[in-house]
């Protein structure tokens, strides 16, 4: 079941409100009307997705991944093929170097395997089984039209689904995270640990990919359960300890670090669930937004 919900741009001491749509009643207290319940899923929904502009996916504990229509609320289509539930989801737009090819959906599931979806046609288009461990997470490398599988290892992939290269073999619960930085880095979430990997891409000279791990950064105290870009400069991670530490994008030194955020909330300003807390350890930062510009955070217990 998703709760389809508005939100409006506020108006804050005369600034124009957004007038595409007009509820017809202020809401000091709560930016968001409920306009309707979509029911479909017969599990619990984990993911959501936004495809473009007219559809977005959603994905589910029994394996299912429902895509809806934007503006009605009604399901365009449902995508079976895992067995398991969905673990990971992420959109790769039409390549910019691959003319002809179209958006696609790739989702990673407990049952050890990745599929690729067709947008248009809606019709299964490749499928990776040779996984050791479930993947966790997913990246899509637009620049280099490659996508990263992460979980127990981290892995290269072209659009073809071949395999490019590979690293590794992590403990402590494998990569949970994965985030893409300048010059063909990234950066995975491994416990508590961040690790900064290159990508060596194919050339001229060679036609051979390497991923090797070139950084690690071990400034958090508990297992990192976010982890976002901000914008070209800039990264975030949030831990389970409520910690949240912002990252220099280029040279991997962090900028600011925040361990108590209860405490840098006033009391009027503190969410009803920060309130009831004993202390702040309590905080778990369980999810990361970010405007490009400042960084937002959800914590939740």
């Amino acid at each position: 079941m998703l709760r389809w919900l508005l939100g409006s741009r506020e108006a804050h001491n005369g600034v124009e409100k957004s007038a595409v749509v007009d509820i017809g009643e202020e809401q000091t207290q709560n930016p968001y009307t409920e306009l309707s319940v979509l029911q479909g899923h017969n599990d619990i929904v984990r993911f959501l997705l936004q495809i473009d502009e007219s559809r977005f996916a959603s994905a589910c504990d029994d394996g299912s991944v429902f895509i809806w229509d934007v503006q009605t609320g009604d399901i365009l289509c449902e995508l079976r093929g895992h067995t398991q539930k969905i673990t990971a989801i992420v959109a790769w737009g039409a390549s910019d170097i691959l003319q002809g090819k179209t958006d696609i959906i790739l989702t990673a599931s407990s049952d050890k395997t990745v599929i690729a979806w067709d947008c248009d046609s809606v019709q299964q288009v490749q499928k990776a089984t040779d996984f050791h461990s479930t993947v966790k997470t997913l990246l899509v490398l637009q620049s280099l039209d490659v996508w990263l599988s992460g979980g127990n290892e981290l892995r290269v992939w072209n659009r073809e689904f071949n395999l490019l290269c590979e690293t590794g073999y992590f403990v402590d619960g494998g990569i949970s995270s994965l985030i893409e930085l300048p010059k063909n880095c990234v950066a995975a979430a491994i416990g508590k640990d961040l690790i900064i990997f290159k990508l060596s891409v194919a050339s001229r000279e060679s036609d051979q990919w390497d991923v090797s791990e070139v950084r690690c950064l071990t400034a958090h105290q508990d297992i990192i359960r976010s982890l976002i870009t901000v914008n070209d400069l800039t990264f975030v991670s949030g831990s389970h300890a409520g910690e949240l530490i912002v990252w220099d994008a280029l040279d991997w030194t962090f900028k600011a670090v925040e361990r108590n955020f209860s405490e840098i909330l006033s009391p009027q300003d503190a969410p009803q669930e920060i309130k009831l807390l004993q202390t702040p350890e309590e905080i778990s930062v369980q999810h990361l937004a970010s405007d490009e510009e400042v960084g937002k955070t959800e914590s939740q217990v």
